[in-house]
C-alpha cells in the first residue's frame, strides 16, 4: 500500500468515526440515563430522540448529526492529492460521504447501531448538492405537515432527490454525482422498510414531539 492510498485510507477511516458518534446514545445517556434505542422506535436518530427526550435534546441531536455528514465531506480538502489520478475530488469527498453514513448506520463506539443516516444525509446534501438538497428539504416538510409521517417525509424527499438533481436542475456535469443520488433513492427505502410495511397496514405512528 503507497503512502497515497494510505493517507487516502485514513481519511475514510476518519470519516467512519466522524459518522460513526452516536450522538443520540450519549445524549440520552449522559443527559437522561435513557438509551432511546430501547424507546420509542428503538433509532438512534433525531426523530426518535425528539419523540422520547422531547426538542431540548432532539435538536442538538439533529444538529450535530447533520454537521457529521458536511465534516466528513469537507474534510476531504485536507486528504486530497491533486498530483494523483485517482480518485477525483469530488470522487473523494464522495467516498468520504458514504464512510460517514456507514459509520452513522453502524457505529462502533455503541455496537454497531446506530441510526437510518437522514440527518446525515442532509448534512452530506448540503455540502455536495446545496440546491437539490433544500428543496429535498422542503419536500421533506410539506409531506410531514400534510401526513405526520416522518418515514414518509424521509421516503419521499429521498426518492425525489435525484429527479430534482438530474432532471429540474439539470445537474449531469459529474457521473459519480448522480450515482450517489440515486443511490440515496434507494438506500432511504431500504432503511425504511418496517415503516413501509406499518404505513401499508396503516400502523404506522406519527409524528409526536414529547413536551416533558
Amino acid at each position: 500500500m503507497d503512502q497515497t492510498t494510505i493517507i487516502y485510507f485514513s481519511g475514510a477511516v476518519l470519516a467512519y468515526l466522524i459518522g460513526s458518534i452516536p450522538t443520540a446514545v450519549w445524549i440520552g445517556r449522559i443527559f437522561y440515563h435513557v438509551d432511546v434505542r430501547t424507546k420509542g422506535s428503538g433509532n438512534a436518530g433525531a426523530t426518535n430522540t425528539i419523540r422520547v427526550l422531547g426538542l431540548k435534546a432532539g435538536i442538538p441531536v439533529l444538529i450535530i448529526d447533520v454537521l457529521k455528514g458536511w465534516l466528513a465531506v469537507y474534510m476531504a480538502k485536507f486528504f486530497w492529492m491533486s498530483t494523483t489520478g485517482f480518485p477525483d475530488f469530488i470522487d473523494l469527498k464522495i467516498i468520504y460521504a458514504i464512510a460517514a453514513v456507514i459509520g452513522h448506520v453502524f457505529p462502533i463506539y455503541v455496537g454497531f447501531k446506530g441510526g437510518k443516516g437522514i440527518a446525515t444525509l442532509l448534512g452530506i446534501g448540503i455540502a455536495l448538492y446545496p440546491i437539490a438538497a433544500f428543496i429535498a428539504l422542503g419536500i421533506f416538510i410539506i409531506v410531514l405537515l400534510l401526513t405526520g409521517y416522518v418515514s414518509l417525509s424521509s421516503i419521499s424527499a429521498a426518492v425525489t432527490f435525484p429527479v430534482v438533481y438530474i432532471f429540474i436542475l439539470g445537474q449531469s456535469q459529474y457521473i459519480s454525482l448522480m450515482v450517489l443520488a440515486l443511490a440515496v433513492a434507494i438506500f432511504v427505502p431500504l432503511t425504511h422498510r418496517k415503516n413501509i410495511r406499518r404505513l401499508l397496514k396503516g400502523e404506522e405512528n406519527k409524528f409526536r414531539v414529547n413536551k416533558n
